[in-house]
This record gives C-alpha cells, sequence and structure tokens, in this order.
C-alpha cells in the first residue's frame, strides 16, 4: 500500500548540515543524520507546514 508520502534529505555540500522537506512541507535542518528521521517520522510533532499562515 503507498501513502503517497515523500520525505527529502539534501546535504548540503561544503556543510555537513542536511537539509529536510517534510511530505508536509515544513522543512528543518540537521547535522545528525538520525535526527533528521526522528524529526520527519514524528509528523506532525514540531513540524510548520509552509503556508499555514502560522
Amino acid at each position: 500500500m503507498s501513502t503517497g508520502e515523500v520525505y527529502r534529505v539534501d546535504w548540503l555540500p561544503g556543510t555537513d548540515v542536511l537539509h529536510g522537506t517534510c511530505h508536509c512541507g515544513a522543512e528543518h535542518t540537521a547535522q545528525d543524520p538520525v535526527a533528521m528521521w526522528e524529526w520527519m517520522l514524528a509528523h506532525p510533532d514540531g513540524h510548520d507546514p509552509r503556508g499555514n499562515g502560522r
């Protein structure tokens, strides 16, 4: 079964920083890959989706 959820993690070249985008549009940066995935998989806790007026 496909949920249609897409998670994206990009490495910012020249740094130790990862930039993640959740399927809801929220964005987050972290140096620790485990922390990045924990943030993504914790959806919606800690996520502020783009365009929601907050």
